[in-house]
């Protein structure tokens, strides 16, 4: 017996917001809820442009590891689109966007995630929240500082750590893989309705035995009957059992359903982030037209208060670090140099992209680093924001991930 997939999404703008910056994806295999940020100007466009870059990878893939692998490289490619679009238009500056996605492969779902939108997941009368929020009182709660229930009503409780944007050229994706049978619902949501529907009333809707359509539509309804002050998109999959497998007609809503634009408003100020963060987080002109946390003393207070705790910690750490290292100086260096052949940078030579072997720093007269390979793409053929990625380097993880850097690098200046 072959299982199915029925689906719905639906987006609102709710009762305060002047627009949309939410965006949503119901496909044939693919589901994506992303909420953009950055004022009325910029969230619509930075959730729009992250939809349409994600949704091209709605295809078949031959193991639930390809899915996972696509949909990575994809929030990446859509965080460098933004990138790019905000160096060509100044006036976005300081927009981004949440992303959530799902790929469903045989009975398996690739998940990707970064932002505040949330997966669950509904079996057998159970509601489990299965990505974590990329919040500030998140971090608190994990590091025992507040309890959940108190992060639930923190007055920064929807300043993020982690988005889409232009403010990390490397953001760190969470991915997943997990199981999935028949029975199962999905949800996707952007923090429009988590924020503001309790679980237990979401779980009780997922539970009604309503079709994913109408669940959809309890959901945006309960939230809009509790005020809904922000946007609200739900993407509900149904997973069932099925002797067909039905193709669904693709659905997207919210700013991505409509034309892209990029006329900012008249006189807008670009916005842009304290240099003290050492994460992107939501920003906003006003109130009234974002839903991020706006800069104020108490905030930045405890930011700072925050960055100087982890500066303590890693001042004792390089305090460890340098005792371990004059005790074992002989063989130290010999190991570090070592370990540093482990890893590998994209850089420059010669009007060339190459990637290197090692580490960007010396010891002594020794570099630590040398070229490994030699590629065939001119740093004259590289966009004016890739050109100087390249030229400032790019870190690797692997020699696998450097050359991946270079394909996607060689795929852009063939465009």
């Amino acid at each position: 017996m072959a299982s199915s997939i029925k689906s719905s999404a639906l987006s609102n703008v709710g009762k305060i917001r002047a627009n949309n910056q939410d965006s949503g994806y119901a496909g044939n295999n693919l589901f994506v809820v992303a909420d953009g940020m950055g004022g009325h100007a910029g969230g619509d466009v930075a959730s729009a442009i992250a939809i349409r870059r994600i949704r091209e990878t709605d295809k078949t893939y031959t193991s639930p590891g390809d899915a996972e692998f696509a949909l990575q490289s994809s929030l990446i490619a859509a965080n460098q689109l933004l990138a790019e679009t905000v160096f060509e238009h100044q006036e976005l500056t300081g927009m981004g966007t949440t992303v959530s996605a799902m790929m469903r492969v045989g009975n398996s779902m690739a998940i990707a995630h970064i932002g505040d939108s949330r997966i669950y997941l509904y079996r057998d009368g159970e509601l489990s929240q299965i990505t974590a929020d990329h919040t500030f009182v998140q971090r608190l709660v994990d590091s025992g500082r507040i309890t959940p229930e108190e992060a639930a009503v923190h007055p920064r409780r929807s300043v993020l750590m982690r988005v889409l944007g232009d403010v990390d050229a490397a953001p760190e994706i969470d991915t997943a893989i997990l199981g999935t049978q028949p029975g199962d619902r999905w949800l996707i949501c952007s923090d429009g309705l988590s924020s503001y529907l309790a679980e237990d009333r979401i779980r009780k809707a997922l539970a009604s035995g309503l079709d994913a359509d109408a669940v959809g539509r309890r959901l945006v309804k309960e939230t809009l009957d509790h005020g809904a002050p922000d946007n609200v998109t739900v993407v509900v999959v149904d997973v069932d059992e099925s002797e067909t497998s039905s193709a669904e007609v693709p659905t997207t809503v919210g700013s991505a359903a409509a034309p892209l634009t990029f006329e900012g408003q008249e006189g807008r100020r670009p916005l842009r982030l304290p240099t003290i963060l050492l994460h992107p987080l939501k920003v906003a002109t006003t109130p009234e037209d974002s839903h991020f946390e706006p800069e104020s003393d108490e905030y930045l207070a405890e930011l700072i208060a925050e960055d100087r705790r982890r500066a303590h910690r890693r001042r004792i750490t390089w305090l460890v670090a340098l005792v371990v290292a004059i005790l074992l100086v002989a063989g130290g260096v010999f190991t570090t140099y070592r370990w540093t052949q482990d890893h590998y940078y994209v850089g420059q030579q010669d009007g060339t992209v190459v990637i290197y072997k090692g580490v960007q720093q010396s010891l002594g007269p020794i570099a630590l680093s040398s070229v490994y390979e030699t590629t065939t793409v001119s740093v004259t053929d590289l966009s004016n924001y890739n050109r100087q990625n390249v030229k400032d380097t790019i870190n690797a993880g692997s020699l696998k991930d450097a050359r991946a850097i270079v394909e996607r690098l060689a795929d852009a200046s063939s465009q």
